[in-house]
């Protein structure tokens, strides 16, 4: 495969490049015929390689769940940071963004038990998660805001992700008017 990749793991990486290597595979095919061996393969090292980092396929997917929460946390981050007046629409935004962008990781991160099971996983999720607890709870101040948010977020990705939602071209408008209604109440 590439030279890049066999240099990564020449200098000992081997387990950031599968990561890497696993999370392009998801990105083109989901994660249900991942296989250690094929990502030994795309990776362009030995079939047993992989073993030397992970026990086994959930172990890997447990690690690609990790990165993945690791950068919606950042996106969160990013969100948060913008000009707008509404934080609540800018986290949505990011959240549902992250998941258009990465729809294969997405459904693994909430999907695949790898992610109840894995305790570095389930630290990178609460982190994420946090970003948006402490946005939301510290400006709006009430719990069943963060889990409301959270849902309203989570579903939005899901159905665009699923095609259920049309969006013109332009996701963005689509989380923004429908965070914004509920948030506002319908618009007379």
């Amino acid at each position: 495969m590439s030279t890049s990749v066999r240099a990564t793991y020449h200098h000992g990486d081997l387990h950031a490049a599968l990561v890497d290597v696993a999370i392009q595979a998801i990105s083109e095919q989901g994660d249900a015929d991942l296989s250690l061996r094929d990502i030994a393969r795309r990776a362009g090292v030995s079939a047993g390689a992989p073993y030397r980092h992970f026990a086994d396929k959930d172990a890997l997917l447990a690690a690609v769940a990790t990165r993945g929460y690791e950068e919606l946390r950042r996106r969160l981050l990013v969100a948060t940071g913008s000009a707008s007046d509404s934080v609540y629409v800018d986290l949505a935004v990011g959240y549902v963004t992250f998941a258009l962008d990465h729809p294969g990781l997405f459904r693994l991160m909430f999907t695949h038990p790898c992610s109840r099971n894995a305790p570095e996983t389930a630290a990178a999720a609460a982190a994420a998660a946090a970003v948006f607890a402490e946005q939301v709870g510290e400006r709006m101040g009430a719990v069943a805001l963060v889990t409301g948010g959270w849902a309203l977020a989570h579903g939005l990705a899901t159905l665009l992700i699923d095609g259920k939602l049309h969006d013109d071209g332009c996701p963005e408008a689509v989380v923004r008017t429908a965070v914004t209604a509920i948030l506002n109440g319908p618009s007379e």
